[in-house]
């Protein structure tokens, strides 16, 4: 490939441009830039022509009109092997363009802004950067097209390597990210503007409200992170995407062990929504074993909400997952080392933490930033579901004591556990705690009833004197009498059957207490 010559530098994120602009100096690169871009590196001792000195025309319109011009796109799409194309350059004195560097305006950024006006969005539309990475793009074989500081340091090292040059190969990657940036960034400004409205009358734009409803298109935009060595199954392909904003279990940092699988990622994500149910002020462990919490206790520190949590069901426990709503520390790290788990989830793992767990080779430790998922997307066969998500919090104008017996402040308490930790339980749910920690747990049964005797049934510590949750209606008084049989004392649900009589006067007659919150929690 042949020496790169002249590059055009036009960045929105100036981070590492300085030093990348002066490696492409050293090799002899003439240099040309606009804006704000010029102007840092003329403060930084690197020469640089402005883009006028080029096309022989100023920047304009406050800078909507500057790249926009023949000699820079007839410098880009020229085929430097094409006779007619040479002859065109050189009959208009067109100068050929070997680089384009070019990041976009932030528009997402911008549009999110609190009180935003719908003028400043507009005006963070980026025009001639698209236009230029597409010129260069779509001449990838002449031209190299860089949108990334991420690729700085790859690229000086290759020029460095080459003499001053970049092989097709790399001139072929780049011009995909290209394409793929701009696509991203199409997809961007159409998903802003399809929300705001007009009003004819008043020649007036309004943003969309946070409770706007749906968009009419769908459009996602993730980046790989990673393949996965399979999915669910060893015959199953996966990889791992990223939205890009850094938070949440897909951009969790993995401190160590082996590679995260498909599963894993899949329960850490169970186990981190759960503990997040939760206020950091008061410690929580939430051990998942194929998406169901099989072990949730609260306590004093984090330590013996672990303990508590081992003991709701040891086995179950055995190869879990774990998460946690605080950092974890040396005492906690020193008690979950006693136990295989595949993955451990915290906001922060303290030094001497790791240091313990370094003698687990294979356990992996992901550090989470929190997020709260706005959407909750499916795939099904020739489409896509869309959902707000679950984040609705249970008030005290939601409880409605509805049995005779009013139930204890202990129970209440429990109760209150129990609604959070059962959302997170695969419907039919039914979960029995006690002491604010889970001790019985019926999940993803076809009948409520069955949930309820298998939530019993597989209980270490006993059923007696604990409440129930049920992430929805009792459809018939059965599940509340094999509850009370259990040894329960209390049960939340959301109420709403037909048979809420028939349900209410089975509790009343075996001295249950039984609050409805009229909220449901499904969980498919």
């Amino acid at each position: 490939m042949a020496k790169i010559r002249r590059a055009i530098l036009s960045v929105t994120d100036k981070s590492g441009l300085v030093g990348f602009a002066q490696s492409l100096a050293a090799h002899g690169v003439d240099l040309v830039s606009t804006g704000g871009t010029a102007k840092l590196l003329r403060e930084n001792g690197v020469a640089v022509r402005d883009i006028a000195d080029l096309t022989g025309f100023p920047e304009m319109m406050d800078g909507r009109v500057k790249t926009l011009h023949p000699k820079v796109h007839g410098g880009l799409l020229h085929k430097r092997t094409d006779a007619g194309h040479l002859a065109s350059v050189a009959e208009h004195d067109i100068a050929p363009i070997d680089m384009v560097v070019v990041n976009l305006y932030a528009f997402e950024a911008t549009a999110a802004k609190p009180g935003i006006h719908f003028e400043e969005i507009i005006e963070n539309i980026d025009i001639g950067g698209p236009s230029m990475l597409r010129s260069a793009a779509k001449n990838f074989q002449d031209v190299a097209v860089v949108t990334s500081p991420a690729d700085y340091a790859a690229i000086t090292a290759e020029m460095n390597a080459s003499g001053g040059s970049l092989s097709l190969a790399t001139h072929w990657q780049l011009a995909k990210k290209a394409f793929a940036t701009t696509s991203a960034y199409d997809a961007a400004i159409a998903s802003t503007l399809e929300g705001i409205t007009l009003d004819a009358a008043t020649s007036a734009f309004s943003l969309p409200k946070a409770d706007a409803g749906f968009l009419p298109n769908l459009r996602l935009r993730f980046g790989k992170v990673t393949d996965l060595r399979y999915g669910e199954n060893p015959h199953q392909s996966a990889a791992m995407y990223s939205d890009g904003t850094g938070k949440g279990v897909a951009n969790g940092r993995q401190l160590q062990g082996k590679e995260l699988s498909y599963n894993n990622i899949v329960d850490l994500e169970a186990a981190w929504e759960l503990a997040q149910e939760f206020d950091p002020a008061t410690p929580v462990c939430a051990i998942i074993k194929h998406t169901n919490p099989c072990g949730t206790a609260l306590a004093p520190t984090l330590v013996e909400a672990y303990k508590r949590a081992v003991e709701c069901d040891p086995v179950s426990a055995f190869g879990g997952v774990i998460g946690v709503n605080r950092p974890i520390d040396a005492a906690t790290a020193t008690e979950m080392a006693k136990l295989f788990v595949e993955a451990i989830a915290a906001t922060h793992f303290e030094p001497a933490a790791l240091e313990i767990f370094a003698a687990k080779k294979n356990l992996r430790l992901v550090e989470i930033n929190d997020v709260r998922v706005p959407y909750v997307l499916k795939h099904v066969s020739g489409g896509m579901l869309m959902q707000t998500s679950d984040h609705r919090p249970l008030t005290e104008g939601d409880l409605k004591i509805v049995s005779q017996r009013q139930p204890t402040n202990e129970e209440m308490r429990d109760l209150l556990f129990a609604w959070k930790v059962c959302k997170h339980v695969k419907s039919n749910a039914i979960l029995y705690a006690k002491d604010g920690r889970s001790v019985g747990v019926g999940a993803g049964q076809m009948s409520r009833v069955d949930s309820a005797k298998i939530g019993a049934s597989k209980s270490v510590l006993g059923i007696a004197g604990s409440v129930a949750a049920s992430d929805a209606f009792f459809p018939f008084p059965d599940g509340v009498e094999e509850i009370a049989k259990a040894g329960a004392t209390a049960i939340i649900s959301p109420g709403g059957s037909v048979r809420d009589e028939a349900v209410l006067a089975a509790a009343n007659r075996m001295g249950l207490a039984m609050v409805f919150t009229g909220v449901r929690h499904f969980r498919h």
